[in-house]
Formats: C-alpha cells, structure tokens, sequence
C-alpha cells in the first residue's frame, strides 16, 4: 500500500515543480497522470479487502472523518466518527475513513497515523486513510468515492470540487447527518435536498 502512496507524492511534486517552471511544461505530461494512476492504486488498496465480496463492493461509503468529528456541539471528538461508523455496519455498509492531516493534533495532540486510527476505530486494516501533512483529504474523499462507486458521509458541501466532481450534487451521493437526542443520525434514504430541512448537529 505504501508503494503506489509514494509513487503519487513524488508524481505530485514533479508536477508542481513542472507547472511552477515553464521551461519544464512537458514534464507534466508524463507526471500528471502517473500522480493519478497512483493516487487510484493507492485508494483502491486502502478500502477494498484482499478478496472483496461482492456486497461489499457495492456498499462502500467514504466517512469524511474530519467533518464528522466535529458534529457534536462542534468540538473535535473521536465519537461521532465510532458512532457513524456503526450506525452504517448496522445498515450493511462497509465504511471507510478519511482525515485531515491534523486531526490528530485536534483530537490527541500528536499526528496520528493510519495505523492509529485503524486501532482507536477498530477497523480492518486499510480501512482508514490520514491525508499527508499538508495536503487536503477532501480531494481524497471525493477520488475513494469515485472509484469504489461510494457514497460519502459528510456536512461538507464541496463546493470547490463540483467542477471535477459533479457526481456531488447527485442527490443522495452525500449523506448528511448530526446529532439528535445524543446520538448520531444518518440521512441514509433520503436524498441530499431533503437532509437540508433536518437539523444538522444538537447540543
């Protein structure tokens, strides 16, 4: 799994070094798309098991685990995301999670590795992806959920990668949720417009 994360971050800076230099503009031609290929390697290691089922296969959903953490009153905790998590096991869906980079700092003080997280949230391994530091999870959550055909837990609206990712406003492709009598709810049925009428978080 680590390979193909490798290959993508050197990929990455070879291209952005390329758009930075003109004189190096056809340099992107060839480390552009191998940036991408890796990055769908990557994901493709990271949320399917070695021998996927077919259900599972079609009932992966990316948990954006940076926004979910904050559901409850706002304040960065691990047991929205545990919570979410079960609440899709229990409705036959195999979940996997995405954060930010900091979300180890916000949660426990130090940078937390996947392995970590894999841990706290007792998921199988692979399960569970840290965004590298400095970069974004977003464009990772929304590349895992194109390419396992997945829906995606999250408040988040995306508005900045609707261009590259129309599937976003489908509706129902993000299922929206909160707290409600301390607990967490998922909008699992109804579609996107009709989760905006519902109360997002409660105390």
């Amino acid at each position: 799994m680590k390979i193909p994360f490798v290959f993508f971050i050197i990929s990455l800076a070879v291209s952005l070094v390329a758009l930075a230099k003109p004189d190096l503009s056809n340099v992107i031609l060839l480390s552009g798309p191998c940036a991408l290929a890796s990055l769908v390697l990557w994901l493709r290691a990271w949320l399917r098991p070695s021998q996927p089922s077919s259900s599972d296969k079609q009932n992966c959903v990316v948990i954006d685990g940076s926004n979910v953490m904050h559901w409850r009153k706002g304040i960065p905790s691990i047991e929205p995301v545990v919570e979410a998590i079960r609440n899709l096991e229990v409705s036959g869906y195999t979940p996997g999670v995405v954060f930010d980079a900091n979300a180890g700092h916000l949660l426990a003080g130090r940078y937390l590795h996947d392995n970590d997280f894999e841990k706290i949230l007792k998921l199988p391994r692979h399960r569970v992806m840290v965004a590298h530091k400095g970069t974004s999870a977003d464009p990772l959550v929304l590349t895992a959920a194109r390419t396992l055909s997945a829906r995606i837990v999250s408040n988040d609206r995306f508005r900045d990668w609707i261009a590259a990712y129309p599937e976003i406003s489908d509706p129902g492709h993000i299922i929206r949720g909160g707290y409600r009598s301390g607990k967490v709810w998922l909008n699992l049925d109804a579609p996107d417009t009709a989760a905006q009428s519902q109360p997002q978080t409660t105390a």
